[in-house]
């Protein structure tokens, strides 16, 4: 009788992380889809070594080791959210929701806003950092 196989995880079959994440920005088609992809070059300008996830049913997650942060979006802001943010410096002051946990912190961007970049990217940076120690 032959032996049955399992199949690896990175064959699985249906559209990879990346794609599902192209598919939400391209499927958004307003200011929404453009911050998320803005966001996620920027995560990916920051660390280069960023492994992008899909999780709990639709939300964009990079992760180095751990996760770094989420990308959600709803009608009025996109929402970037720190799994560890409440340990990260934040010397810009970008962080602006979920101020009153013990862990998680996060950024709302709304129609217009423009990213600090450098501060952003620093975020991801001290992320990363945090998850490596």
């Amino acid at each position: 009788m032959p032996m049955k196989h399992d199949t690896p995880a990175d064959t699985q079959a249906g559209p990879s992380p990346s794609e599902l994440i192209d598919r939400r920005i391209a499927e958004l088609g307003d200011w929404r889809g453009e911050m998320l992809a803005h966001i996620r070059a920027l995560i990916k300008e920051a660390d280069p070594e960023v492994v992008e996830q899909w999780k709990w049913r639709g939300v964009p997650t990079w992760y180095h080791g751990k996760i770094v942060c989420t990308g959600e979006t709803y009608r009025e802001h996109v929402k970037v959210t720190f799994a560890k943010g409440a340990s990260l410096p934040d010397p810009f002051g970008l962080f602006n929701s979920s101020m009153g946990g013990n862990v998680r912190r996060a950024i709302d961007f709304h129609a217009g806003d423009i990213i600090n970049e450098d501060g952003f990217k620093a975020l991801v940076r001290a992320a990363v950092a945090l998850n490596e120690s």
